[in-house]
């Protein structure tokens, strides 16, 4: 949880205090901001910025402690995965061909018509329990496959046909809701979402196995990488946006360039400065020393372990 810690502390309040000075709740003057913003001494004016009512946000860096509690979670309940009834149910899910594959959208549409009516998303880690529920059951549908090659190689074949049912799903419900509020019942968007939901998991994973299943170059680059970016791109985003929103640059070139900024700032913050500096590291989820091992496929680095 060390990057969290870190990143609440010092990635984060950039965001922070970019949404208060828009929202015109916070005075312009970022040191002066960060001093009232870490000591959570002092109340924030209500709706300043995400997360005001607590002092402190941790914005995009949410999926870190969801993904740690989901993680404690299921290594303390093992004995029940690794008993007979969860390992029928885990090989049930793995046998899952064809058309059958639809299935787990199932679960997703089900906590959304019973859920999301009545606890919309807060990102509150105690109070959001319609977003657990979905987040879990993906994050125990991960932890089914594994490294099962059987699904992985289903996920593959099909990968076409996903793709194509995320598209018309999408569109379906956008079109719905290009209708206006009431004109489609709520329970065929919630259908729609989860629908998709499963349907674009699915594709990215089936595509993720045919072209990244095998030794790359820079595959070990991007593994050490992915946290890092992934902690640093929202606070690019929203510097980029600060920045360029006063020269109106319009529609193409305006986002283009918040792209280019984005990516740019990830790659030099993490190549010339996280991964050289030793004591930086494990604040951005990387160990202290880069191990030096070969590039390995991912299905066959996980069947190797098994």
């Amino acid at each position: 949880m060390l990057p969290l810690a870190f990143g609440m502390a010092v990635v984060v309040p950039w965001q922070a205090y970019a949404e208060g000075v828009a929202n015109g709740l916070v005075a312009p003057g970022f040191g002066a901001f960060l001093l009232r913003y870490l000591p959570m001494s002092q109340p924030w004016p209500k709706g300043a910025f995400a997360g005001a009512e607590f002092g402190i946000t941790w914005n995009h860096l949410w999926y870190l402690p969801y993904l740690f509690v989901y993680t404690a979670a299921v290594a303390l309940t093992l004995p029940l995965w690794r008993s007979a009834a969860g390992q029928a149910l885990r090989r049930a899910f793995n046998g899952l061909r064809g058309g059958w594959l639809l299935l787990p959208a199932l679960p997703l549409a089900a906590f959304t018509l019973l859920l999301a009516p009545h606890y919309p998303p807060t990102h509150n880690l105690v109070r959001d329990p319609f977003l657990h529920s979905i987040y879990f059951t993906v994050f125990l549908y991960g932890y089914w496959m594994g490294a099962d090659s059987g699904i992985w190689r289903e996920l593959e074949r099909l990968r076409r046909v996903s793709l194509a049912l995320a598209v018309a799903v999408v569109a379906a419900y956008i079109a719905a809701r290009t209708l206006g509020a009431g004109s489609v019942p709520n329970e065929v968007n919630a259908v729609l979402r989860s629908l998709y939901l499963w349907a674009a998991v699915a594709t990215l994973l089936g595509h993720g196995h045919r072209c990244l299943n095998r030794p790359w170059p820079w595959l070990r680059w991007a593994n050490a990488s992915v946290y890092p970016w992934y902690m640093l791109h929202q606070t690019l985003i929203v510097l980029a946006i600060v920045w360029l929103a006063p020269l109106a640059l319009g529609p193409v070139l305006e986002p283009a360039l918040i792209l280019a900024a984005t990516l740019g700032g990830c790659w030099l913050l993490n190549d010339a400065l996280i991964r050289r500096v030793r004591w930086l590291r494990p604040l951005f989820g990387l160990p202290m020393q880069e191990k030096r091992t070969p590039d390995r496929a991912p299905a066959a680095a996980l069947t190797a372990a098994r």
